[in-house]
């Protein structure tokens, strides 16, 4: 995988949440790459086949695995980036990983044992997203269970803890207790501040005037790899539109950051 944190400021998955078509997904893509490379930082290209945990049942869960993996394999292969995106259950593996450079265990399904060995034996590399009712410690268990395959090519991500109902928050002590376990930290801001419970339409269902300060208390925190969900019209977009972050708007929020890395090595 041709992805390294030497050197680099801080590395990036980014894509929109959902690939709504070969179109956006190329795109978006080569709009993230070029500016990536201008201020060399490491880039994994996400976007979803399928979203299985919609809120309501009508609404868009991308294109599937078969088709999913089509357009994520041309985006690979067209601007030599690596992709990531989730696999829901362990009889998606096998395909997905011929495919995708990560593996992404979904937060929701962050104990499932079948899962979790199933992409460990993969051999790809694996990120665990922490689910939203972990505890940092409990990150231990998926990290365990992949561990037991051979694989420890784990990254594990904070993307935000159960507040009472409907509600998340960022403690961002927990990307101090994550760093503990020896692999990199990603930290997914955009679905940090996704509020459960309502359609992503929901002009309750985002707080996305969130994303850029947050963002940059994660680096200055010190997480190894930023989570953004980005779009081109985040209003339009078919799945997290109150909570992805413009993608006109990454170029300065990354070389902010970057500041504020050289801030904290002063």
């Amino acid at each position: 995988m041709n992805f390294s944190l030497d050197g680099a400021p801080f590395g990036l998955i980014a894509g929109p949440c959902v690939i709504e078509s070969e179109e956006l997904a190329l795109n978006t893509c080569e709009r993230i790459k070029n500016i990536t490379s201008k201020l060399n930082i490491p880039f994994i290209y996400k976007s979803s086949y399928l979203k299985d945990n919609r809120t309501s049942h009508k609404s868009y869960r991308g294109p599937g695995l078969k088709e999913g993996l089509k357009i994520l394999n041309k985006v690979k292969c067209k601007f030599d980036v690596p992709v990531l995106s989730d696999v829901h259950c362990e009889h998606q593996v096998c395909e997905a990983s011929d495919v995708l450079d990560v593996l992404q265990i979904p937060a929701y399904l962050s104990k499932q044992t079948a899962l979790a060995l199933a992409c460990g034996e993969s051999g790809c590399a694996i990120n665990i997203k922490k689910g939203q009712f972990m505890s940092p410690d409990d990150i231990y268990i998926p990290i365990r269970k992949v561990e037991s395959t051979g694989n420890k090519r784990i990254m594990v991500t904070e993307r935000g803890t159960v507040f009472g109902y409907k509600d998340l928050v960022f403690d961002i002590r927990n990307l101090y207790w994550l760093k503990e376990t020896g692999y990199p930290v990603v930290c997914d801001i955009t679905h940090i501040v996704r509020i459960p419970g309502y359609t992503s339409t929901d002009p309750k269902g985002g707080l996305s005037f969130m994303v850029k300060p947050l963002t940059r208390a994660a680096i200055a925190f010190g997480c190894d790899i930023l989570f953004l969900e980005v779009h081109p019209d985040p209003p339009s977009a078919l799945c997290d539109a109150q909570s992805m972050l413009k993608l006109s708007e990454l170029y300065e929020l990354l070389r902010v950051c970057i500041d504020i890395v050289d801030a904290v090595k002063r």
